[in-house]
């Protein structure tokens, strides 16, 4: 296998090369200003398909590429081989036989609404794509990356699976049908097996949903044991919530040292993304951007770039329908007081709603591992509809009581 692995990754990029290839921008023209409001309105919404990168979107770029090439290249050495080969040979994954010490493990934590996410996803796409590493003698398929989220209540076993169904997915496999007649303990080693011999980098999103919860130390330790059995890399994703909780573990401070995001400043950076996302503008009359609208759309924002994107395109949806048919501070505070009073409605429309004459009794069939409390923590601090969660994680039989 000496070097048909690595020889199969992508060249790595730098500076200007890597920017204008992560860049996504709108087919646009400025003649779209001529179209009627239709077809304005509904060009409109291509504001929310760019993506314009920051250093942030550098950063992740080369933390991923080079975790990959880690991983890859650790793949490559003898014992890897070895193993391999023993697989092939018995065609059966009983047990597992890991390598001690993992490639590495990483974080990227940043406020919400940074773009942790995209970056990540244009970071992926730009790498690798959909594709997968191949080789012959002896054959082996490689998914240079596995993208899961953190289930919200910890979930160990949900979690595993999660990674054995999109392992599956990229590499038209079939483990998941054998994983989910493992217990917790024995699908810890299958999935650091088949990582072994499968995956380059493990990314896992929404990480700090392991603080405040009973199960993050069981899950945490299940990532930990992958590492360490398996030698891929490991990238973990969350909020600066997470952080006192890592640090407070000796065991996990070394392992969660990455890239740090933790707010969002009126910098070059933002300027520059705001000066290239004004640019497309779907109005009538043209507005040149400048400092002062630049400053609201920060004040306003909090510098959080998915929220100025809304903010821009409820500020044009209002000049369009309104005849208006130009940007300015006035169509701007109009559109945001429209959507901050919008917002009040909502709540208030909530607080208000009296119980339904018609009640229903509800029967829950206990699921293993998450209670009632977890479900209303999680409900309260993201804004979900407690009901909708019940019935999404446990078992519900409902019967009108008249």
């Amino acid at each position: 296998m000496n070097g048909k692995l690595l020889s199969q990754l992508p060249d790595f990029l730098c500076e200007n090369e890597l920017v204008e290839r992560l860049k996504i921008l709108p087919n646009y023209n400025i003649n779209i200003a001529n179209e009627t409001m239709p077809t304005r309105l509904l060009a409109l919404s291509e504001l929310y398909d760019i993506y314009i990168p920051s250093q942030l979107s550098v950063d992740v770029y080369n933390k991923l590429y080079m975790a990959l090439l880690r991983s890859i290249k650790k793949k490559e050495n003898d014992m890897m081989v070895k193993q391999q080969r023993i697989e092939n040979t018995t065609n059966t994954i009983q047990t597992y036989n890991g390598i001690i010490g993992g490639a590495d493990s990483f974080t990227i934590i940043g406020v919400s609404g940074i773009g942790k996410s995209s970056a990540i996803t244009r970071a992926i796409s730009l790498i690798f794509g959909n594709h997968f590493i191949e080789t012959t003698d002896p054959y082996q398929r490689i998914a240079p990356f596995i993208l899961v989220q953190c289930p919200f209540d910890s979930s160990v076993k949900s979690l595993l699976l999660e990674i054995v169904r999109i392992l599956d997915a990229t590499l038209d496999g079939d483990y998941l049908q054998v994983a989910q007649r493992y217990t917790t303990d024995r699908l810890i080693g299958f999935v650091s097996q088949i990582c072994l011999n499968h995956v380059g980098v493990l990314i896992v999103d929404e990480i700090q949903n392991v603080v405040n919860n009973k199960n993050g130390d069981k899950l945490i330790g299940a990532l930990t044991q992958i590492i360490n059995s398996s030698g891929i890399s490991v990238c973990m994703v969350g909020t600066p919530e997470c952080l006192h909780w890592f640090e407070s573990a000796p065991h996990l401070e070394r392992r969660t040292i990455g890239l740090r995001y933790l707010q969002t400043d009126y910098d070059d950076d933002f300027i520059h993304f705001c000066k290239n996302l004004l640019k497309f503008q779907y109005v009538q009359q043209y507005t040149e951007p400048s400092e002062k609208i630049i400053n609201w759309l920060y004040a306003h924002s909090n510098g959080v770039t998915s929220t100025v994107v809304s903010l821009f395109y409820r500020a044009q949806e209002l000049a369009i329908m309104s005849n208006t048919e130009k940007l300015s501070i006035d169509i701007f505070n109009a559109s945001y007081n429209g959507m901050m009073s919008m917002q009040v409605e909502k709540v208030q429309k909530k607080n208000s709603q009296t119980v339904n004459k018609t009640h229903k009794e509800i029967t829950i069939h206990h699921s293993d591992g998450v209670n009632i409390a977890d479900l209303y923590n999680y409900s309260q601090s993201n804004n979900y509809d407690l009901l909708t969660l019940i019935k999404n994680t446990f078992t519900v039989e409902e019967v009108e009581i008249c």
